[in-house]
């Protein structure tokens, strides 16, 4: 594949006007993100990539537009060309095969063996979340590899695996691996479901992920399953908190949850919230600034 041409276009503002300025530049390109940068209620930076060059004089029109509508001082507007970089091969050198416990994560590039007693997952890196490689993904894989050593899961009907936000579906391949039983898996993204579908075909376990579309612990699917004996939610620290009476409700009687998307400095939050509803912090694993969080009901 030859090397693609980007540009980028970045601005920083405060973290209330941070999705009125992504959609301003947005639609100047062809995605567009946000970044917390410092504390809750802080600077946010705004981020876009384009392959075409940017029209810097429009763009920096509507940006000071829209600065002065919201009353904010007009942010500095950054559009720089990347350098060419063939995206594809760039994204297997930077996903290095990932040992977490006995898991053993690795693209379909890596040319290596398996080492003996792991536990092999094959996942690309992809449009959705979850490679292993980020702190938070590693933390639930060290978290699943802990709780196997004494956590029996039903291998059929009610009371099994629920992946919540399954992103790549990493988590509900690594559960249906390691305890051979079959896992459901739902997030809001149809995207994040379709990889999720195609991770679990590549790794064999088709006939074990359960991957559907839907609005959290509302879809129809995880209500036919429950209670859980088993529930893991690598999501953000807001959603974790704000879906705890959620979670108890469809985590069964001494079943765990592994929480995580959390920076280390948003625990207590998310702690909180869950040891208000009965549920009882029994792990917490840091991965750098990231930290994975095990309860109990």
């Amino acid at each position: 594949m030859s090397p693609s041409v980007l540009w980028r276009i970045a601005l920083v503002v405060p973290e209330v006007h941070a999705p009125a300025f992504a959609e301003a530049v947005g639609d100047h390109a062809d995605a567009v993100s946000t970044f917390e940068l410092e504390e809750d209620g802080g600077d946010w930076l705004v981020e876009a990539t384009d392959q075409s060059p940017p029209d810097e004089a429009r763009l920096a029109s509507r940006v000071a537009v829209l600065a002065e509508a919201v009353g904010i001082p007009e942010p500095k507007l950054i559009i720089e060309r990347l350098p060419p970089i063939d995206w594809v091969s760039h994204s297997y050198q930077g996903f290095p095969p990932i040992r977490a416990g006995r898991f053993f994560v690795h693209g379909s590039h890596h040319e290596g063996t398996v080492p003996a007693g792991s536990i092999a997952l094959l996942v690309d890196a992809a449009t959705a979340f979850g490679t292993g490689e980020h702190g938070s993904t590693n933390g639930c894989l060290q978290a699943l590899d802990r709780l196997s050593r004494h956590l029996k899961l039903p291998r059929g009907g009610r009371g099994g695996a629920l992946d919540m936000g399954c992103g790549s579906g990493i988590l509900a391949l690594a559960v249906a691996k390691r305890w051979r039983v079959p896992v459901t898996a739902v997030d809001i993204d149809p995207e994040a479901v379709r990889v999720t579908q195609l991770n679990a075909a590549i790794n064999g376990l088709t006939g074990r992920i359960r991957a559907r579309g839907g609005d959290g612990y509302h879809t129809r699917i995880v209500g036919q399953h429950k209670p859980y004996t088993l529930i893991t939610a690598n999501i953000l620290a807001r959603p974790l908190a704000r879906m705890a009476p959620m979670l108890r409700r469809h985590l069964k009687k001494g079943g765990y949850a592994v929480l995580a998307g959390l920076l280390n400095r948003q625990e207590r939050h998310v702690i909180q919230a869950h040891r208000n509803q009965g549920l009882r912090l029994v792990a917490r694993i840091p991965v750098g600034e990231w930290t994975t969080l095990v309860v109990k009901r």
